[in-house]
């Protein structure tokens, strides 16, 4: 399985595409961060993003997109942003019919470290070494992006199987 896994933002959006399945090692397929210009509009911005979502889909064919899940935090300016990239980031993969899934920052850390508390360095030392990399990815929402799609991978496939379960047997039982 191939997963594109995006950690949206209007600033900086990471980008990270991880390959291969649940109890066999992964591969880092690529990984960087889309920015724009505080200075531009922010419907530039946006399209900048789309453009950058798009590209990434078209040239690494991912199986799904994982997107982090927008969570209140104190600044709501941050958070508008983070869902305005995060909404981009879904229609883009939906418009190609590519599976979305949302993980939340906590689940995400906590698959990928043990800790649904950890920090930015504890994720980037693990990705490091769930990845066999030299270093950890910078800046930091790399290192989350490349999180997310590895989460997808550990956790998603089974979520994805055990929906499509409980939906064939609401058919049956109809």
């Amino acid at each position: 399985m191939r997963v594109l896994g995006i950690d949206p933002g209007l600033t900086r959006c990471g980008m990270g595409v991880v390959e291969g399945s649940v109890g066999r090692p992964l591969t880092l397929v690529d990984v960087n961060v889309l920015r724009t210009s505080s200075d531009l509009p922010v419907a530039e911005r946006l399209v900048t993003i789309e453009k950058g979502v798009e590209a990434w889909i078209e040239e690494h064919r991912p199986d799904a997109v994982a997107v982090e899940r927008v969570f209140a935090r104190s600044d709501i300016s941050t958070v508008i942003g983070t869902a305005q990239a995060s909404g981009i980031a879904m229609v883009v993969a939906a418009r190609r019919g590519l599976p979305v899934a949302l993980h939340t920052p906590s689940e995400v850390k906590a698959a990928v470290t043990g800790n649904g508390r950890a920090d930015k360095a504890q994720v980037g030392a693990m990705i490091t070494r769930i990845l066999r990399l030299e270093r950890p990815p910078k800046p930091a929402d790399a290192a989350d992006a490349l999180a997310l799609a590895i989460t997808h991978i550990w956790r998603g496939g089974a979520q994805s199987r055990i929906d499509a379960a409980v939906a064939a047997a609401g058919r049956r039982t109809r």
